[in-house]
């Protein structure tokens, strides 16, 4: 499940937590961008020093020039692409939580985002200006499923992380309780 919900004891406050960039599939893609990178820019140097530094291949006898320097391109591009992704990993990414407050009145929204003015992303509302829970489901090749927001003078506020698509129950589910909690009407069904 994409977000976890917690309902305080007094059932006044609603924290749902948010997964960002920590998730299973980028902690996959991230190793293997970073041990095919390595095999690449270990060849490249093993083809240019003489040096077997890999233990499953013998890439000396590779000529450098020119396929030596490509696999070394290659390696670099791949290595800085895998940078990316364990910084992505590293500041967690798009995580956060959703939290609505009945005793205060207020909702807020909280995510981390990449480093500068930015990082740290926080809206503050008034649960009074919520108008509804929309629920935005499309299918086909590049499905989404999306809880949003619906609040007086400003856009709709997505909830649900972005990636993955959430099981068409669970987000039904969430949707339905949130729109229970915050006493507005559920739209999209």
């Amino acid at each position: 499940m994409t977000t976890s919900t917690t309902i305080n004891k007094d059932e006044r406050v609603l924290h749902q937590k948010v997964l960002g960039s920590r998730r299973l599939s980028n902690y996959w893609w991230a190793s293997v961008v970073t041990l095919g990178a390595t095999g690449f820019f270990l060849a490249a140097l093993s083809s240019y020093l003489h040096v077997n530094l890999l233990i499953v291949t013998d890439p000396t006898q590779l000529i450098f020039v020119p396929q030596g320097l490509v696999m070394g391109f290659y390696g670099v591009a791949g290595l800085l692409l895998a940078l990316y992704l364990w910084s992505v990993i590293l500041l967690d990414v798009g995580g956060g939580y959703n939290e609505f407050n009945q005793e205060t009145g207020k909702a807020k929204i909280f995510r981390w985002g990449f480093p500068g003015k930015n990082r740290r992303i926080e809206i503050d509302l008034n649960t009074q200006d919520i108008q509804s829970v929309k629920l935005q489901i499309k299918e086909g090749l590049n499905p989404r499923r999306t809880i949003y927001l619906r609040v007086k003078g400003r856009r709709d506020i997505p909830l649900t992380r972005v990636g993955q698509p959430m099981p068409l129950k669970d987000i039904e589910i969430q949707g339905a309780e949130l729109a229970k909690f915050l006493g507005v009407p559920l739209e999209g069904l």
